[in-house]
């Protein structure tokens, strides 16, 4: 690597390092409770330096959004190496139980995330936090529509939204067994669904 490299190397990681713990001091502590610096202690990042990644915190709510997004594909992107739709599906949910207890103390990284942008009076972060969700959306409704499924968009309505609601559920109620009670249901109901009968 050539001394030039190195500087634009160590910048990439320091903004990096920020939007990751963007990400994560945002999904514990909401938009207005978190602070630059905040998220500066978290990425061992000198708080001065923040402003030459990102000039508002806004844009690092951008950031975390993005970063939210990145770990979606990355999830989505491991599922799709399973053979058999039905079976990614379930992975889903099994993924999603696997984090109860965080959900159970913050709920759902993307989806309080757009819930608290959606209440404020400026600005298109909710419009991003959007696109994050849509793209879960998407994914779902393919594998429903590999299922040869009728109406497979509103399956991964439906899919999604009992997602959303356990989450938030189980953060109300600080009780994290409501995710793997409501994730049970929700690979029971997986299990169930049989694409109709075309035979003549």
């Amino acid at each position: 690597m050539t001394d030039s490299a190195k500087p634009r190397t160590r910048a990439a990681d320091k903004r990096r390092r920020l939007s990751a713990a963007a990400a994560q001091v945002l999904h514990k502590q909401g938009v207005e409770r978190t602070t630059l610096a905040d998220i500066a202690h978290a990425a061992d990042v000198p708080v001065g330096n923040v402003y030459y990644y990102f000039k508002t915190k806004d844009e690092l709510v951008s950031a975390a959004l993005s970063e939210h997004g990145t770990h979606l594909d990355e999830l989505t992107g491991s599922l799709d190496r399973l053979p058999d739709p039905r079976e990614r599906l379930k992975a889903l949910v099994e993924a999603w139980v696997g984090q109860r207890d965080t959900a159970a103390r913050y709920g759902c990284p993307t989806g309080t995330l757009a819930v608290e942008l959606d209440k404020r009076a400026d600005g298109t972060l909710d419009a991003e936090a959007a696109v994050v969700i849509r793209r879960l959306l998407d994914w779902a409704g393919q594998q429903f529509r590999a299922l040869g499924l009728p109406d497979p968009d509103d399956l991964a309505v439906t899919l999604v939204s009992a997602y959303q609601g356990m989450s938030l559920l189980a953060s109300a109620l600080r009780d994290p067994d409501i995710m793997t009670r409501e994730g049970a249901r929700l690979l029971h109901w997986l299990d169930s669904l049989e694409a109709p009968d075309r035979s003549p």
